[in-house]
């Protein structure tokens, strides 16, 4: 090898890593906002939506969460066809601004008490926003990272993308946790709340810079990569299959993340009367081996394949969550809960680790960005979105506070049950 040579795949390496770090950290400031509102449900829903009883002031709030998600499938569209036809950076450096947008309206929200309906409403478009700008993000980042990295390596370089939404959930589970544990109730009801979202605006300027000096990826800019004048068009006429199995498979992605990290926290709390400083603790555990073990369930995925891997992953959360929930509801305390979100984030980083590269192998890099968009954001709206508002329902519906589990062994048995019908690409050449 040349010293040219050398120096231009040194050059090239740098540029990878600034790759994940474009995706990773702007990525995972964007779902902080996501975490934080998850995690602060109950006291949003006393401030924003009172109501006769504490049932339906909780499902006012988290209806209003899963509200966003009605935008998902558009901001899918529009910011997936954006990317494939103006190029990847520029998607991602839109929804950077426009998440940034709505947890500044979050954040400096007037309270019911403060302005009436007002308050509510201000809640409601700041999540319409996000749902906007969160629907083109995943599409957009995975196709980034997927197309930066080395063929050996697309599952360790596609994990990053569930990393920074695992990294989110550290960091919301952290500011949770300060906030409870410095400031009295009713300083948290005062302002207390107020300040992960306020801390969640450090999404514009970083998330914008670092973004904004990342280079286009060479996949995109390949004069030899077919580019299509109408990307949705063509995806949904050619690619049916692989959108109809990344929809599967974001089934059990979509719903252990919004169950099992987001939801846990009012769970811990409604359900099993944890009080909420120690449910901030045990999510912020079950997000950091979720972190951890993202990048290694991708780069296992990339030698023992990924289908294997998901598969085995959405076997064993099928057969485990049920006695997990057993546990913890036998034993509500701060270590089990502990233990039982480290094992959760354990099985999860083993199935959503891989999963990005798997969805994101099922298209043709002109219409990367808008198959794996409308793959992932349809099953995201349906099916997590309101996965809150599903579970507390059937927790009231069945009597038992075992009824999450129920939910999530559905998911797997589809999940499992896609997985089986997929071709798996791992290692294979993709345009």
């Amino acid at each position: 090898m040349t010293v040219q040579a050398s120096v231009s795949a040194r050059e090239f390496d740098a540029k990878r890593r600034h790759a994940i770090a474009a995706a990773t950290v702007g990525n995972g400031l964007e779902w902080f906002d996501f975490t934080v509102y998850g995690f602060f449900t109950p006291i949003i829903a006393r401030l924003f939506f009172p109501a006769i009883d504490d049932l339906t002031s909780i499902l006012l709030t988290v209806g209003t969460y899963g509200v966003g998600f009605f935008m998902r499938p558009v901001g899918a569209v529009v910011l997936g066809v954006y990317a494939d036809k103006k190029g990847r950076k520029a998607a991602l450096t839109l929804t950077i601004l426009m998440m940034a947008f709505g947890t500044a309206l979050l954040g400096f929200a007037p309270t019911y008490a403060q302005a009436g309906i007002i308050g509510p409403l201000v809640i409601v478009l700041a999540r319409l926003i996000q749902g906007f700008s969160a629907g083109g993000e995943i599409g957009g980042a995975t196709a980034f990272l997927i197309e930066y990295a080395p063929p050996e390596k697309r599952g360790f370089y596609a994990s990053w993308q569930q990393t920074s939404q695992a990294l989110a959930v550290v960091l919301g589970g952290i500011c949770g946790t300060i906030v409870t544990h410095v400031l009295d109730p009713a300083a948290i009801d005062s302002w207390g709340w107020r300040v992960p979202f306020l801390l969640g605006l450090l999404i514009g300027p970083v998330g914008f810079y670092i973004r904004a000096r990342v280079d286009e990826t060479p996949v995109f800019t390949d004069s030899h990569t077919q580019k299509s004048e109408s990307p949705l068009r063509d995806a949904l006429r050619d690619h049916p299959r692989g959108i109809a199995s990344g929809f599967g498979v974001t089934i059990l992605w979509t719903v252990c993340t919004y169950v099992l990290l987001f939801y846990m926290t009012t769970y811990a709390v409604k359900q099993l009367n944890i009080p909420l400083a120690d449910a901030f603790v045990a999510t912020t555990v079950g997000g950091l081996v979720l972190m951890l073990g993202c990048p290694i369930a991708g780069a296992l995925s990339d030698r023992v394949g990924r289908k294997r891997l998901l598969l085995a992953a959405a076997i064993a959360i099928g057969v485990l969550i049920y006695p997990l929930f057993v546990w913890v509801n036998a034993s509500p305390n701060l270590m089990t809960l502990a233990i039982v979100q480290a094992i959760l984030g354990l099985l999860l980083a083993a199935f959503t680790g891989p999963a990005p590269a798997l969805l994101a192998e099922q298209f043709p890099a002109g219409l990367r960005s808008t198959g794996l968009s409308l793959a992932y954001n349809f099953a995201v709206t349906i099916f997590g979105g309101f996965a809150a508002v599903i579970v507390t329902l059937l927790i009231e519906a069945t009597g038992t506070k075992l009824a999450p589990s129920f939910y999530v062994m559905a998911a797997a048995l589809v999940s499992a049950l896609t997985l089986l019908t997929m071709k798996d690409k791992t290692g294979k050449p993709i345009d």
